[in-house]
């Protein structure tokens, strides 16, 4: 058993060695380099970074719109957009609209009384279900299978420096306990 206090600090020098990857969760290669986004010395998923971006943009749209029948017939014509949408949609069709579209009219539906709780409460409801379905799914190692290093004798080169940091870790930690 491990004392807390180092259980703590050994979390704590956990954090800081991952810290340029954390928000990042692929690869740091180059047939990943369009999902992940430089933010100075971090990394992070253009996805996430995207989404994130969509709910700024919706509570900002939905707190300062004038309330009217304009904004929820452009909220359709996005989402039907992204219906109609073949093959792989882009991360702004596929990430940024339906969180920035979905947050606009969950903030409406508050804004609006009792009578919009409801709307409020199903979009809720769908962001969570879709976040379970996507943690459930897991990455997509697609760009993994036709990697030439896939099978080579040394780690991939997109996870050499998470690696490297981590072989580190192990070395300054082993001798803690």
């Amino acid at each position: 058993m491990i004392d807390r206090d180092l259980a703590r600090r050994i979390d704590r020098f956990s954090r800081r060695a991952h810290r340029f990857h954390r928000f990042a969760h692929h690869p740091l290669c180059a047939a990943y380099r369009g999902e992940v986004v430089a933010l100075g010395r971090m990394r992070v998923c253009k996805g996430c970074l995207l989404t994130g971006m969509g709910f700024v943009a919706g509570t900002g749209a939905g707190l300062l719109a004038p309330s009217g029948s304009l904004w929820a017939l452009m909220a359709s014509w996005g989402v039907l957009l992204l219906l109609l949408t073949r093959g792989r949609p882009s991360k702004w069709l596929s990430r940024f609209l339906p969180a920035a579209l979905g947050t606009f009219l969950a903030v409406r539906g508050l804004r609006s009384g009792p009578a919009g709780w409801g709307v409020a409460l199903a979009v809720l409801a769908g962001f969570f279900a879709f976040w379970r379905h996507y943690r459930h799914r897991g990455p997509d190692r697609q760009a993994c299978n036709a990697c030439p290093e896939l099978a080579g004798p040394t780690v991939c080169s997109g996870f050499r420096p998470i690696a490297r940091r981590e072989k580190a870790f192990r070395r300054m930690t082993g001798g803690w306990y």
